[in-house]
């Protein structure tokens, strides 16, 4: 009979891409369960702003975060038009220096490509790697294929749905009820759908950068002012959305291309 042999194809794919998923799930959740307990303790003090910035929004919110730095400092020029100007060549951190090298010899660039490139710097990439141990950032590889994962899984409701309708559609060719029919092949859609459901439960608390550690900590971080970080605290947290100053918030905003903004 045609509709069991789609039924057996409809199972397949859901129990397929249902069990990549939770593998993948368990796996992002050893990851940060391994170091994250000691982590808080250790490092509530000390949580750079560049920490900060890599755990709210990746790589390029640490970019951001170094330009609105020196801007802030004079030692870089950021113009209303969406250019980066030079002022003092000397960095003060591996970050700094990666920008100033991004802007290039001639000391002048637009914004857009010196986000990119400072982005990529080893230097970011050294904090990254710096979180992911302590537990406080999700790896590539568990970030990854979490949300291939999930992709998976919904393509396999997909797949059911399809298989199911083809065999609902087909010329009846056994006594068996088509609403029965149907009935068989609710049960591996409602697989995948419960699938999804817990998911989003269990995975939610990861961002696509901080672990529940690392949220914890940037919680703790956004509560302590009072001193001359907070300003910067907030763009490490909110994106350059967060400045206050106008002419500053325009120099971000006259990037031309839309997959830069923050």
């Amino acid at each position: 009979m045609l509709w069991v042999l789609l039924l057996l194809l409809a199972w397949a794919a859901a129990g397929t891409a249902c069990t990549r998923l939770c593998l993948a799930a368990v796996h992002a959740a050893t990851a940060d369960d391994a170091d994250a307990d000691d982590t808080i303790a250790d490092r509530a003090h000390d949580l750079t702003l560049y920490e900060a910035a890599f755990l709210s929004g990746g790589p390029r919110r640490v970019a951001d975060l170094t330009l609105v730095s020196m801007a802030r400092q004079r030692r870089l020029l950021l113009a209303h038009t969406g250019w980066a100007t030079v002022v003092d060549p000397r960095g003060q951190d591996e970050m700094e220096r990666s920008v100033i090298g991004a802007i290039g010899p001639e000391g002048q660039s637009r914004i857009a490509p010196v986000r990119a490139a400072a982005a990529t710097a080893d230097a970011v990439h050294g904090i990254a790697d710096r979180l992911v141990s302590a537990g406080l950032a999700v790896p590539d590889g568990a970030r990854a294929g979490v949300a291939a994962g999930v992709r998976q899984v919904r393509l396999a409701a997909v797949a059911v749905v399809a298989l199911g309708a083809t065999a609902l559609l087909t010329p009846a060719q056994s006594e068996m009820p088509r609403g029965l029919v149907a009935l068989w092949f609710g049960l591996p859609f409602a697989l995948t759908l419960s699938c999804l459901a817990l998911a989003r439960i269990e995975v939610h608390p990861y961002s696509r950068w901080a672990s529940p550690a690392g949220q914890r900590l940037l919680g703790a971080l956004t509560r302590r002012g009072g001193d001359d970080r907070t300003d910067l605290t907030s763009v490490a947290v909110h994106g350059v959305r967060a400045i206050g100053e106008p002419d500053l918030r325009a120099a971000f905003a006259h990037r031309e291309p839309q997959h830069w903004r923050a």
